[in-house]
């Protein structure tokens, strides 16, 4: 049935099947609003893509365990959304401003209730290891948001601190994603061990590309605000970098950028783009992630499959690594 379909389509088919109630429906309707923006569904694809390296009879046994990883997912977005006060999502207005913050948070928790009566849903014999994954991972990516906006009050973030947040808010969701795909396709735990650290390094890379293109990115193509982590001085790599390597007057200038009010318009982006461009910044932060995307390569060749199995996921990183959007 699935062999003739994309990963894609095989969990949008899935996923059109998943009703939701019609009432209340300011609990339901942002919920549907939500699953209906057209995100890149990385998570859900990445859980076929896992089950699928080690046993390709096991897509759609894992399709549960994907559509879990992506109601998980866009529940964290939606909360996060509200915490960061997020205009828009995928370029739309988010679920807070279209409705209002109590709605998002009630709908965002009404999607991980539904994650985990899909998670429930998977074969009884490895739903006893699914679930402290998938109970750790969530916890993880709440620590991880938690770092997030504690650094928001904290002058100095080093660079290895980032790193750890991002880690846990971001990258975890996708090392749990394939190796909950490597549990339903019953992976040797070697082998998920090394399919969860290869998802992790690639999240980490994910997340420093996100980081450069919300300086550097498109508008028409990124689906949000350029500059958004500028305004809100955001600890992304690229503010963290340069808060390590800044020096004399640059020093003052980038500490009056953080605190001064009138820094609060598009002006205050072209100013700190031109402190990044003193520092080699950008450059640096590509640097960066080049190093990541190379341990989560050695990871997955070291993964006892064929070459022609992995080819897929190789793929997917590289796009997701080097996007433009």
């Amino acid at each position: 049935m699935f062999q003739n379909l994309t990963h894609a389509k095989v969990f949008q088919e899935f996923l059109q099947q998943t009703t939701f109630p019609d009432q209340p429906s300011n609990l339901y309707e942002p919920v549907r609003y939500m699953l209906s923006l057209s995100g890149k569904r990385i998570r859900p694809l990445l859980v076929l893509m896992g089950a699928e390296l080690f046993d390709s009879e096991k897509i759609e046994t894992a399709l549960p365990a994907s559509l879990a990883i992506e109601l998980f997912h866009n529940f964290s977005l939606i909360h996060d959304d509200i915490m960061d006060k997020a205009p828009l999502r995928r370029g739309k207005p988010t679920v807070h401003e279209k409705w209002s913050d109590s709605v998002g948070i009630l709908s965002g928790d009404a999607l991980i209730i539904k994650a985990y009566e899909q998670l429930s849903l998977c074969p009884a014999n490895v739903l006893g290891t699914l679930l402290p994954l998938f109970n750790r991972t969530a916890l993880e990516v709440c620590e991880g948001q938690q770092y997030d906006m504690d650094f928001e009050n904290m002058a100095v973030v080093s660079v290895d601190s980032y790193i750890a947040m991002i880690r846990l808010k971001t990258s975890v969701l996708l090392g749990c994603a394939l190796q909950m795909g490597a549990i339903v396709a019953e992976a040797g735990f070697k082998d998920q061990q090394l399919v969860y650290e290869f998802g992790v390094n690639i999240g980490v890379a994910f997340q420093l590309q996100d980081d450069i293109l919300d300086v550097y990115g498109d508008p028409d193509l990124f689906g949000k605000q350029i500059g958004g982590d500028i305004l809100s001085n955001k600890k992304t790599i690229l503010y963290t970098k340069l808060k390590e390597l800044v020096q004399g007057h640059d020093s003052v200038i980038l500490d009056k950028l953080l605190q001064d009010s009138i820094h609060t318009e598009p002006g205050k982006v072209e100013m700190m783009k031109d402190l990044y461009a003193q520092y080699n910044i950008k450059e640096k932060a590509i640097a960066l992630k080049d190093k990541y995307i190379r341990a989560a390569y050695n990871k997955l060749n070291a993964i006892d499959v064929s070459v022609e199995k992995k080819q897929a996921l190789f793929s997917l990183s590289d796009a997701l690594t080097n996007r433009i959007r």
